[in-house]
């Protein structure tokens, strides 16, 4: 399944929100994800975190990060974790970024990511 992920650390709400979105069209599914318009994927889930808690989460590691980020609703599989904790990290750390789409394709293990 091909999956997107949309990152965006809104700085004046001291918020990041997760997006999830998939493939769902069958006819779409051997589609490379750089051929796919937005509208060719279904939004599965929204996640909202506070950002004192994503930062103090960064602080303490990558354990700890993938816990929170991880709730009752919203529990991606390891190696989509580790790459959209990844991401987060590299939001939090970097200059100007708020945003990251990261792309995920099950018949492909590697992430591919997009920053805006």
């Amino acid at each position: 399944m091909l999956q997107k992920y949309e990152l965006t650390r809104d700085l004046a709400q001291k918020t990041l929100k997760i997006k999830e979105f998939a493939i769902i069209d069958k006819r779409l599914k051997n589609v490379n994800a750089a051929l796919l318009r937005p509208e060719d994927y279904a939004l599965l889930y929204e996640e909202t975190y506070e950002s004192s808690t994503i930062q103090d989460a960064i602080a303490e590691g990558m354990i700890a990060l993938v816990a929170a980020l991880r709730t009752p609703s919203f529990y991606p599989n390891a190696s989509n974790v580790a790459g959209i904790a990844e991401s987060v990290t590299a939001l939090y750390n970097g200059a100007g970024e708020t945003s990251i789409e990261l792309f995920f394709n099950d018949n492909n293990t590697q992430a591919e990511a997009a920053a805006n």
